[in-house]
């Protein structure tokens, strides 16, 4: 199972910045995107941690390894970075499926643009955490990412954007480790389809908001 995450902060360059941590009562299953802890594999946490938008580091993984090693969290665990404040992710549950996202669409794109973005977009991030409560293949977690990310691409378009998603986004997607393995993740199945409504719905109402980074929400204050 994995538990509600505490939402906490760090210091770091002067000021307090928020990070929310999710710890498993057991090892989970996970597919993930992020810097830290990419890939398919057992993971025990997830953090999903603030940074501000001058964020210039070139080894996130180990900016990550490092706050995980600050928070005592033991074993492997998957790491990830954006320009919101994570103090406002979205939570949403259906038939069992739980999903929380934390939504910064500033400047979403369209992933087959013929032009890359350029620096000056606040192009911001959107990162996914699923958890279904049932064992999955390996081939079903790489569908249920796939099902994600149509649903939240979906969202965007509901929402009246002209992109679908930022280059920074992330999906991972977690299950008990024990039990028979569900074999498919796509939207028409028992546990893809849930899993995309609840993202739909967690990017829908997340992304309803104005994108204000945190760092320009702090620098106003």
């Amino acid at each position: 199972m994995l538990n509600e995450p505490d939402l906490t902060t760090r210091p770091e360059d002067g000021w307090d910045i928020p990070l929310l941590v999710w710890r498993a009562s057991a090892p989970l299953r996970a597919v993930s995107s992020g810097p830290l802890g990419g890939g398919i594999g057992v993971r025990n946490w997830i953090v999903n941690a603030t940074v501000p938008m001058s964020y210039h580091r070139d080894d996130p993984a180990a900016h990550l390894a490092a706050l995980a090693d600050r928070l005592g969290l033991d074993g492997p665990g998957v790491g990830l970075l954006t320009g919101v404040d994570v103090a406002e992710v979205v939570h949403r549950v259906d038939t069992g499926v739980r999903v929380w996202a934390t939504v910064g669409l500033g400047t979403p794109v369209q992933a087959a643009a013929p032009a890359p973005a350029t620096p000056a977009q606040r192009v911001g991030t959107v990162n996914i955490v699923v958890y279904v409560p049932a064992a999955l293949g390996d081939a079903a977690l790489v569908n249920a990412v796939a099902t994600a990310t149509e649903a939240k691409t979906q969202a965007i378009r509901d929402l009246g954007l002209a992109g679908t998603g930022t280059p920074t986004d992330s999906v991972t997607v977690l299950c008990p480790a024990d039990g028979p393995a569900e074999p498919y993740g796509g939207p028409r199945s028992t546990w893809g389809a849930p899993l995309a409504r609840a993202v739909h719905a967690a990017v829908s109402d997340g992304g309803s908001v104005p994108c204000v980074p945190w760092s320009d929400r702090r620098a106003a204050e």
